[in-house]
């Protein structure tokens, strides 16, 4: 084995996992700073940020209920023309139907 082998094999790690490693550990300490950061500079209470949290959540569920109905309300207009058209096109198929 040359020295740079016997060099992996006297350590577990690679020099590979090792920045993986470093990475993943820079990472965490961005996620802190980030959170400590956003703790101390906002703008409101917590008691008001969650209550604002609640009325986007309210208002967005609102929103997706009306759009459901709506979906609906487009599949059975969507339906309701299908059997128009089929019991219009039925009598005139009909005759070439053996």
């Amino acid at each position: 084995m040359n020295d740079r082998m016997s060099d992996f094999a006297t350590h577990e790690e690679t020099p590979a996992s090792n920045g993986l490693a470093m990475g993943v550990t820079w990472l965490f300490v961005g996620l802190a700073a980030g959170a400590l950061t956003a703790l101390l500079l906002a703008p409101r209470t917590g008691k008001q940020l969650r209550k604002s949290i609640r009325r986007t959540y309210l208002d967005a569920r609102g929103a997706v209920e009306d759009f459901s109905d709506q979906a609906g309300d487009w599949i059975q207009k969507g339906a309701d023309l299908a059997d128009r058209a089929r019991s219009t096109v039925a009598p005139l198929v009909k005759p070439f139907r053996r």
